[in-house]
């Protein structure tokens, strides 16, 4: 016997709406208001399975995002092509669609979970302004008759459910901007207070890793003369990553965000034949990598790569925060160069000096010329396998010592 829709009066249309609203205004979180979505559906249609696609514009995918039962492992997995299967064509058409029996039958309905054999399938697109935000589908196993005034209801759910949607991901961009805005500020903080090294490097792009939710973040230095790319810090823990060869520049994925001084996304590394390391990113799960060369006065000091363990678009701001830290590390790593040849100048200017006193000695005390007592120091220095500064302050010690005892 067909299982009839419920009978709705307009009071408890209203009640409905007013608890949807509700419960819109009292969270901001996004999967909240997916879960509280397909359980109101759930209880409105007696479905024996809900599904909730939200559409992915970078990918043009519907993406199962929430449900009621029996696919919970599946969220965040399976997707949909917009256009494809009766989901995707409610996407299309922003048009209902309420098949009360053989819905699997159906020339657009497609069977991406296999044991799913629903009779009756109904499902409506959630809109915002005209424009698909995603898809309600409510599914039963036996006959299910239903009315216009369901679907109208369904309807109207579907956009109140698109507008708290939306508030949700804004609130959502607005909350990563913030914490993107506090983890430059702790970047900078790090590179202020220390010089740059590779714990300061490894404590930056864990910090890289964890607002971008990414499984694998990396700073690679270029090696000018070799031309090639290397890895110096990484917080997998995964000595196959980390110790990886070298990648050279030309002819490689990285290499382009290198000569084009600006950054590189690609959307599945397994499958780019200029990624030189397809096998090991199989193993270790990597999917989206995004590569951002760090710049210091337009000279590129290697790069700060960022992968996703699933197809992911990088938008604007996660670029933008990426090429921010990228920039600072190239600027540390830079200022750190020029104070160790600041140093090593000075150092070279100090030996310079105790060679030339320990010349002026030896050449009193022997009457020989500076060719000779630098000779002389030179000699001591490789038969002793010490450097010519500290022959050279070992002879002025030896005169100093000579003196007093005179």
């Amino acid at each position: 016997m067909p299982k009839k829709t419920q009978k709705l009066n307009s009071l408890d249309e209203l009640k409905i709406i007013d608890d949807l609203s509700a419960l819109f205004s009292s969270t901001l979180d996004l999967n909240t208001t997916l879960h509280e979505t397909v359980e109101l559906v759930s209880k409105v249609t007696g479905a024996d399975a809900c599904f909730l696609y939200l559409y992915n514009p970078f990918e043009n995918l519907l993406v199962l995002s929430a449900s009621k039962t029996p696919h919970p492992k599946e969220i965040g997995h399976l997707s949909l092509k917009m256009g494809e299967g009766i989901t995707g064509w409610v996407a299309e058409h922003h048009r209902p669609v309420a098949i009360p029996k053989g819905a699997h039958k159906d020339p657009r309905f497609i069977g991406a979970l296999p044991e799913d054999r629903f009779e009756a399938f109904l499902s409506v697109p959630i809109l915002i302004k005209n424009k698909v935000v995603g898809v309600i589908n409510a599914q039963h196993k036996k006959i299910f008759v239903t009315t216009p005034r369901l679907i109208n209801l369904l309807s109207t759910i579907g956009r109140q459910v698109g507008g708290a949607i939306e508030t949700a991901r804004l609130y959502q961009e607005t909350q990563k901007r913030a914490k993107a805005i506090e983890a430059l500020k702790a970047v900078s903080f790090t590179l202020v207070q220390d010089h740059y090294s590779e714990d300061i490097m490894q404590r930056i792009i864990q910090m890289t890793a964890q607002l971008m939710g990414t499984n694998i973040c990396s700073i690679m230095l270029l090696d000018e003369k070799k031309k090639e790319l290397q890895i110096v810090a990484s917080q997998s823990l995964d000595p196959e990553y980390r110790n990886k060869p070298p990648v050279k520049v030309m002819g490689s994925l990285s290499g382009q965000a290198v000569l084009s001084k600006q950054p590189v996304y690609t959307q599945d590394v397994r499958k780019e034949s200029s990624y030189q390391y397809r096998d090991l990113a199989k193993r270790q799960g990597l999917v989206s990598m995004l590569a951002v060369p760090m710049i210091f006065k337009n000279k590129v000091l290697g790069l700060l790569n960022s992968y996703k363990p699933e197809i992911h678009h990088f938008s604007k701001e996660e670029v933008a925060f990426v090429q921010s830290v990228a920039n600072q590390c190239a600027a540390a790593i830079e200022n750190t160069r020029l104070l160790s040849e600041k140093v090593a100048a000075q150092e070279a200017l100090e030996s310079r000096k105790i060679i030339d006193r320990a010349k002026g000695l030896l050449m009193t005390k022997k009457n020989i010329s500076e060719n000779q007592a630098f000779r002389e120091i030179r000699q001591q220095s490789m038969d002793r396998r010490r450097s010519m500064k500290e022959i050279a302050e070992a002879i002025i010690l030896a005169f100093e010592i000579g003196e007093k005892d005179s």
